[in-house]
């Protein structure tokens, strides 16, 4: 599929009848069962305040994540200050810059329909609209910062699998072991009916190289573009847990106690939003609650962007974890399993 092709691709509005309005609903897991993992909604209508999230850090853990991401910044590139490296990132000269075009990082999609027969069987078009949709999140055309991180489909294929398609957590090994292609620069996206408690789930980088077959992101097929889960369907289930991907933290992380999300521009925030509470600034921090960001959880139609702050982290980490050449220095990262989300953070 050409470059050309999903940039053409329509970016999907706000759908009809979605606002901002604060509320959480109760409600039963989808098919699939009680799926645990990243980005999620209790009902398919707000997200479950009680639904473990694979991406929610210890302290322990968040400073682990932090020791392992300087030291392998130190150990390539002899700093570990992402402000100092990231312009030469962000002209290219390093790593990689075969992937590289025009000042962004460009992360080729390999993207992966899970279906049982007809359900969750994704067309063609649906899928270019969430690359699409990628592409404005992480380009700041939605309104937040330029990220510089570009994404390019290059293969799609589909499974019919229904055990697989009914609950992807259970399957994740058995399913990523016989579907992943590529290495770690390569964004293996799965689609299948995660569930309503949990939306999405996905690994971090530092995790590939304990378990590079594990690598990759899954998403409820009902939250992409014009899916049916409402107000969870304007494909950025799928932005929220790319970022993991790529290193981002929640911006709720670990509430007001530093380092909280590592990333000095996002303020800190006590708890993670539930619809659009405007206004809100739950901790004593500078800085009202980053309740727009794509790294918290309030309804799409509230979500507009991420930060420079948060563009320059993903390219430091691209550059730590999943550039072609990894430094030597490692840290214990926590007692996880392998494949369970991860991130890393940074002082602020």
């Amino acid at each position: 599929m050409s470059e050309g092709e999903w940039e053409r691709a329509r970016v999907v509005p706000a759908a009809a009848g979605d606002d901002c309005a604060r509320g959480r609903a109760g409600g039963t897991a989808a098919a699939g069962g009680s799926a645990v993992g990243g980005r999620g909604a209790s009902g398919g209508v707000a997200r479950s305040a009680q639904a473990r999230d694979r991406a929610d850090l210890g302290h322990e853990q968040a400073t682990a994540m932090l020791a392992d991401l300087r030291r392998t910044l130190l150990d390539r590139f002899g700093t570990s200050d992402e402000a100092v490296l990231d312009p030469g990132l962000l002209a290219g000269t390093r790593p990689d810059p075969a992937r590289r075009a025009t000042g962004a990082l460009v992360v080729p999609v390999r993207f992966h329909v899970v279906h049982s027969g007809g359900s969750g069987r994704l067309s063609t078009a649906a899928v270019q609209r969430q690359i699409a949709t990628l592409n404005a999140a992480y380009g700041g055309r939605l309104g937040g910062a330029d990220t510089h991180v570009r994404f390019r489909l290059d293969s799609l294929d589909r499974t019919d699998n229904p055990a697989w398609f009914r609950n992807p957590q259970h399957y994740e090994g058995p399913m990523k072991r016989r579907l992943r292609k590529g290495g770690r620069g390569t964004l293996n996206l799965y689609t299948a009916a995660v569930g309503s408690d949990v939306l999405g789930f996905s690994t971090f980088p530092q995790w590939y190289r304990r378990d590079p077959r594990l690598d990759g992101v899954i998403v409820d097929f009902r939250s992409l573009p014009y899916g049916s889960y409402a107000p969870f369907n304007h494909g950025f289930t799928a932005v929220h847990e790319i970022g993991h991907w790529l290193g981002l933290m929640h911006t709720f992380e670990g509430g007001c106690v530093s380092p909280g999300d590592g990333v000095a521009d996002t303020p800190y925030e006590a708890e993670p939003a539930q619809g659009c509470p405007q206004g809100r600034d739950s901790c004593p921090q500078r800085g009202g609650d980053p309740i727009h960001n794509f790294m918290d959880y309030a309804h799409d139609a509230c979500m507009r962007g991420f930060t420079a702050g948060q563009g320059r982290r993903i390219r430091a980490v691209w550059a730590a974890y999943r550039s072609r050449k990894t430094g030597g220095h490692r840290v214990d990262l926590g007692t996880a399993a392998p494949g369970a989300a991860r991130s890393v953070g940074a002082a602020r």
